[in-house]
């Protein structure tokens, strides 16, 4: 693919942008990873500390969100992976109910949201939650096809990639397509093909309402959800060679893409791939510095409400902390870091 065509990592101003809030939260956090957003003012309320166990959702719970979300009016609907919208402050007092710590802090974090966003959709809560979160606000929003996605030399990327680097082969594929006969090449190509066919046909749509009905239709389709997500993990591999490549040149790179290689897990790319890449949808989702990465690979500034930071600078977290002013934004809900959800409906008075 021609990087031109695409905002390049140190090309954002200062080059840099990422590297205080990463440096700040590494110092702070047990991932060592997370990154920080000013904006917001400081409040002496404090989430405790995240192993605070009796208000997480427990494990069966957990592993019950890795299926797919069910609409409420019985099986025969179609099965959701983002399911439909409720009210965010009643989804708040659904989901927390006690009057421990926890749930005051994010009862506190679902007020504050609720400012700006009327309503919530939950995420499916598999392993590609951030993926699925992040590329279905991306594909859902009113704007044209991202330049990056009109590049023809898109899908020449994994022909391209696998015959220069051999390491890529022990991409693996996810659950879905486990006992298949898959040319790796191939799929990848298919899949890269069928994100730009996707949102191509969604960024043709003229009305919001229309756009939104496909879109909520692609995303109860596995086959092709599942293929999205390949598409997007193989770009996220693609910048990473590129940050990678342009550090081990001595070109100036985004701080996080220092901290993404500096794990004793992803020291390179081909660990990267191994170590983390792999296990997303299989056994892990994304890391905080992993989310950096997702933003550049898709060329959209995300943006995080971390409702267990409530009340600190990291509550509203930005990636790229300082992006490009022509990337779209998206924003998620997360309340401990491992699982996303989606709010919609911004209030009419509020302007992002």
């Amino acid at each position: 693919m021609n990087r031109g065509t695409m905002p390049q990592p140190g090309a954002c101003p200062g080059a840099s942008c990422a590297e205080k809030p990463v440096r700040e939260a590494g110092a702070a956090a047990p991932e060592g990873r997370k990154a920080a957003a000013g904006g917001l003012p400081r409040t002496k309320l404090r989430c405790p500390a995240e192993h605070e166990e009796d208000m997480y959702r427990d494990a069966d719970e957990i592993e019950k969100e890795k299926e797919l979300l069910i609409h409420e009016r019985g099986s025969s609907e179609p099965r959701l992976s983002v399911a439909p919208e409720m009210d965010i402050m009643d989804y708040c007092k659904k989901e927390w109910r006690g009057n421990t710590q926890k749930a005051t802090c994010m009862k506190k974090g679902y007020e504050e949201v609720s400012q700006k966003f009327t309503s919530i959709r939950r995420v499916r809560g598999d392993n590609y939650c951030a993926l699925r979160a992040t590329l279905f606000q991306a594909m859902s929003q009113p704007a044209e096809l991202p330049s990056w996605l009109q590049d023809p030399e898109l899908t020449l990327l994994p022909e391209k990639l696998i015959s220069k680097y051999s390491w890529i082969k022990q991409w693996k594929l996810g659950l879905k397509f486990e006992g298949k006969s898959e040319n790796l090449v191939d799929k990848i190509k298919e899949s890269l093909t069928l994100l730009r066919k996707k949102w191509a046909g969604l960024a043709e749509l003229r009305t919001a309402e229309a756009r939104q009905i496909a879109c909520d239709e692609l995303f109860t389709n596995e086959d092709d959800e599942y293929c999205l997500y390949e598409a997007v993990k193989f770009l996220m591999l693609n910048r990473a060679i590129e940050l990678y490549d342009d550090k081990e040149k001595g070109k100036e790179v985004p701080f996080f893409s220092v901290l993404l290689f500096a794990r004793d897990t992803s020291s390179d790319p081909g660990q990267l791939l191994r170590n983390h890449l792999n296990q997303v949808g299989h056994t892990g989702g994304l890391e905080q510095v992993e989310m950096f990465l997702l933003a550049y690979a898709v060329c959209h500034t995300i943006q995080v409400y971390r409702l267990s930071k409530y009340g600190t600078e990291e509550f509203l977290t930005i990636y790229p902390t300082d992006p490009p002013r022509d990337w779209p934004v998206v924003t998620l809900i997360a309340e401990d870091d491992r699982h996303y959800n989606i709010p919609v409906r911004v209030c009419e008075e509020t302007s992002l």
